[in-house]
């Protein structure tokens, strides 16, 4: 009795084990384990987040940032100021700029001081102005941040974070009316005082009051993401030509009654011909050759015609021409004669002086080149005679030397007299006198011509000379008195 029960009981246990273990997988199946899936499911697309969300906080303002120094650094952005900005009007996100504050809440973020995290964040400028970037690199602010200045100018210092202005016009590239007066206005953010130079300038009073746009503003001097160090020698020696820029345009200087030959006038001068020529060989070569800053002044240029701001521009010439010559008096700069080339109208002494040699010279240079030049050309006529001729002196030479006798073939001991003695005689009209001959019974003596009388002398007459004795005369033979006998 007690096996079947056992039986039955064990049969009652496995189908109570097998039934629960059937319905254990059927919950699995209704809830898969995801790491026993293959395939993972997809992740949720990111949500993208648009400037009004951005705004919805960096809009209040009064948002702030504490910083390790204590400094708080400003986190609100006007809406309206961004919505008027060239990134605004463009559409712009912000997530474009600010590529790791996605999410919420923001990854964190340390600096120093405000300083800098803004050259930290000014960084983000390179990814769309690569090539400004790379221009600054090569300026001067570039370079004084790379020995410590950290206060030297990056992107945002000019053009702003979040308020940037449009300063071209897309059509023709050229800067728009009111960016010439804001430019001014950036640089006084660091020079200041040279702003105010600036303002009381030819060039800045007719800009910031006048509104004239014909005027230099700072960048067009000292150019935009390139600046140069000015305290160089080449920007030195390359001033002029910075100044001809504006100066040597008959569409600007016209309307101002200003002379355009400032560029010619000052290259003809020995000074300017100096500077030009070491900008062109030796350009970062010091030279003590005065340039147009010199005289007129860098930042306060004043008019040369202002009744008492001129008087500057003669004091500067003054000062500048004593560095190179410390004698020069007050009337020494009045030898130069302006931007204004001689003519019958100005300077009509210099004009007629200048037009006298500029005939005269050629004048005689030229008749010298053509007198030398006739005589050079007789000189190759006759070579070119003579060698034509040759052959033929050549064979009369020879036809002459064959009928003429030999000197042995002459009568007497007279052969020997040859011709040059015929054509000395011919030549110079002079005949010496023959001396007696022996036929006449006197032996033959050589002619002394008679001597000259000096002053206060007598001409005495000459010698007789003694007859010689005969080979056979026996006084030959006897030997002269007080001589020994041989």
């Amino acid at each position: 009795m007690r096996r079947p029960a056992f039986l039955a009981i064990f049969t009652i246990a496995g189908l109570t084990v097998a039934v629960a273990a059937l319905g254990k997988a059927a919950l699995a199946g209704d809830s898969p384990d995801p790491l026993a899936q293959a395939t993972p499911p997809p992740a949720l697309e990111s949500i993208p987040v648009s400037n009004e969300t951005c705004l919805g906080c960096h809009g209040v303002p009064g948002l702030v940032l504490p910083l390790e120094n204590g400094e708080n650094l400003v986190l609100y952005v006007s809406p309206q100021e961004f919505a008027d900005s060239i990134h605004g009007q463009r559409g712009y996100a912000c997530m474009q700029c600010h590529t790791t504050v996605g999410d919420y809440p923001h990854p964190s973020f340390s600096a120093a001081d405000v300083r800098d995290a803004s050259l930290q964040l000014y960084q983000a400028c390179r990814r769309c102005h690569a090539s400004q970037y790379a221009q600054t690199q090569d300026s001067v602010h570039a370079a004084a941040m790379q020995t410590g200045n950290r206060n030297a100018a990056i992107c945002t210092d000019c053009h702003t974070a979040h308020a940037t202005r449009q300063l071209t016009d897309p059509a023709t590239h050229q800067l728009l009316s009111e960016s010439r007066s804001w430019i001014p206005q950036t640089c006084a953010q660091c020079h200041s005082a040279i702003y105010e130079k600036y303002l009381t300038s030819v060039h800045g009073a007719a800009l910031q009051a006048e509104g004239n746009l014909d005027v230099p503003t700072c960048i067009d001097c000292h150019g935009v993401h390139n600046i140069e160090d000015p305290t160089t020698a080449a920007f030195r020696l390359n001033s002029p030509m910075i100044c001809a820029g504006c100066h040597t345009n008959p569409e600007i200087m016209d309307k101002y009654g200003i002379s355009t030959q400032v560029l010619e006038t000052y290259v003809a001068d020995f000074h300017g011909t100096t500077v030009i020529l070491f900008e062109k060989q030796h350009p970062e070569a010091e030279t003590n050759k005065p340039v147009c800053y010199d005289c007129h002044g860098v930042h306060d240029i004043k008019r040369p015609d202002d009744p008492e701001k001129g008087l500057q521009v003669r004091s500067n010439l003054l000062a500048r021409c004593q560095v190179c010559h410390p004698d020069a008096t007050a009337n020494f700069p009045d030898a130069w004669l302006s931007h204004y080339i001689p003519s019958p109208q100005k300077a009509p002494l210099v004009y007629t002086v200048n037009l006298f040699y500029k005939i005269f010279i050629p004048g005689v240079l030229g008749s010298m080149a053509i007198l030398v030049a006739l005589d050079a050309g007789s000189a190759l006529r006759r070579r070119f005679r003579a060698r034509r001729a040759a052959p033929e002196l050549l064979t009369m030479e020879a036809e002459d030397a064959q009928t003429t006798p030999a000197a042995g073939d002459l009568p007497g001991d007279e052969a020997v007299a040859s011709s040059d003695e015929a054509s000395s005689q011919e030549e110079t009209g002079f005949e010496p006198p023959v001396p007696p001959s022996a036929d006449q019974g006197e032996p033959a003596e050589p002619y002394e011509p008679p001597a000259e009388a000096g002053p206060g002398e007598e001409i005495r007459p000459a010698q007789e000379a003694e007859p010689p004795q005969a080979p056979d005369s026996p006084a030959n033979d006897q030997p002269e008195e007080g001589a020994p006998h041989g």
